[in-house]
């Protein structure tokens, strides 16, 4: 397993309280498609398609600039019921050898749901050899707080960030549940024996990292061997977090959130064997989607986290140096709209997805 090193950064220190907004007439915004049902995640194919998941369930392609009409076939069912649905899709890093598409989805009924991930390949317009390669255990009651987000390590393995389902965030602190946690699986669902739990006494061997409440983002640097994520608080105490192997990052005993009711949730914002977050959001932007931008459209950015937010309707771009944070800025709020995902295209480009019923997917480049 590659290591991912946790280089000295400004942890909680560096909070820019209103952080400098970028002009819009230093990019350029156009819109790639639209008419999407809360679209999610973006994936870029080799041959220039590009797949939208959408939270309805649905899987959607763009092909020569346009939107096809009809779904991808072969798509499991989701659970769609308040935050649930169809969340993540990815390809496999040997996609160009093996054809595999991950997705990750809410599974079950009202009863019972949680995040499963399965994977398949795309043939003539369906998926096909589907295969269920992970579902959370145990599944809760509650159709919110999935997570939902993947990444592939430098090593090959998938990591998929959970959450708490909102009413059971003391889970979060538990080894013997996926709640609230960070899981890494080999791409066939298998567990990687050097997980950091595998042997432990009833604990799930899945678990990479925990005292997690709701990932929304999570990328490799393979530059930096570094896996970054960050995750909704409640009322504040949304955060960026460096992740290290068998880590507890907090939540709910340390936080920098109160209950939506105003009430306190906890009297610590960090504790002795937990680790704090790089930087946290107070009051919440609600981050959603996260990228780590390499590319030459904009070369000042190269290295640097892109944040997508819900509530302040803007990207934080991170500046980063060697695993640092020394400084914010916000993009893109000019749109006013929420926005979902940002990713890096293979283009250099940057991508956008608008969360609504009719949602948008926009290109940003450099102006000419």
């Amino acid at each position: 397993m590659n290591a991912i090193r946790l280089l000295p950064c400004l942890a909680l220190a560096f909070l820019a309280a209103v952080p400098a907004a970028v002009p819009a007439a230093e990019y350029r915004v156009e819109t790639v498609a639209t008419g999407l049902e809360h679209p999610w995640s973006i994936a870029f194919l080799p041959d220039g398609r590009r797949l939208v998941t959408e939270r309805a369930g649905r899987l959607r392609v763009i092909a020569d600039g346009e939107l096809l009409p009809e779904p991808v076939r072969g798509v499991p069912e989701a659970f769609v019921r308040s935050q649930g649905g169809l969340f993540e899709v990815l390809l496999d890093p040997d996609y160009a050898e093996n054809g595999w598409i991950y997705l990750s989805l809410a599974h079950g009924d009202a009863a019972a749901s949680g995040t499963r991930v399965v994977r398949g390949r795309l043939r003539d317009h369906e998926l096909v050899d589907v295969d269920v390669i992970f579902d959370i255990e145990p599944p809760r009651d509650r159709p919110v707080h999935y997570g939902g987000r993947m990444d592939f390590l430098g090593d090959g393995t998938l990591v998929i960030g959970l959450g708490d389902a909102f009413d059971y965030r003391e889970q979060a602190q538990r080894l013997d549940s996926h709640t609230g946690t960070i899981v890494r699986i080999r791409p066939d669902g298998s567990v990687p024996p050097d997980n950091p739990f595998v042997g432990r006494e009833g604990a799930r061997p899945e678990i990479y990292s925990y005292g997690h409440r709701n990932v929304q983002g999570l990328v490799f640097d393979p530059v930096g061997d570094r896996l970054w994520a960050h995750e909704h608080g409640p009322r504040g105490g949304d955060e960026l977090n460096l992740i290290e192997p068998g880590e507890n990052y907090g939540w709910p005993v340390a936080t920098f959130g109160v209950d939506y009711s105003g009430a306190q949730i906890s009297p610590y914002t960090s504790r002795p064997g937990m680790a704090d977050p790089v930087l946290h959001w107070t009051p919440s932007i609600a981050p959603a989607g996260m990228t780590l931008y390499r590319g030459s459209e904009f070369p000042a950015w190269d290295g640097d986290l892109l944040v997508s937010a819900l509530v302040a309707r803007e990207v934080r771009r991170i500046d980063l140096e060697d695993g640092r944070v020394v400084g914010q800025e916000t993009l893109f709020s000019e749109l006013g709209e929420r926005l979902r995902d940002v990713a890096t295209g293979p283009d250099g480009a940057i991508y956008l997805l608008t969360d609504s019923r009719d949602g948008r997917v926009l290109r940003v480049t450099a102006p000419d």
